[in-house]
């Protein structure tokens, strides 16, 4: 793999965004909200930093 962070960042975000679907399914609106909050920076920060363009 040529850029290991940005995969490990990618990752990371279906694993957030996953999360957040998860708790929003069991009513825990607060976990999901923060979940989504974090997926978004993880793919901001993974676009800007990480990946080269």
């Amino acid at each position: 793999m040529e850029n290991l962070l940005g995969t490990v960042a990618a990752g990371l975000a279906v694993l957030l965004i996953g999360t957040a679907l998860l708790a929003m399914s069991n009513g825990d609106l607060q976990v999901a909200g923060f979940s989504f909050l974090c997926a978004s920076l993880v793919i901001y920060l993974r676009e800007t930093r990480l990946v080269d363009t």
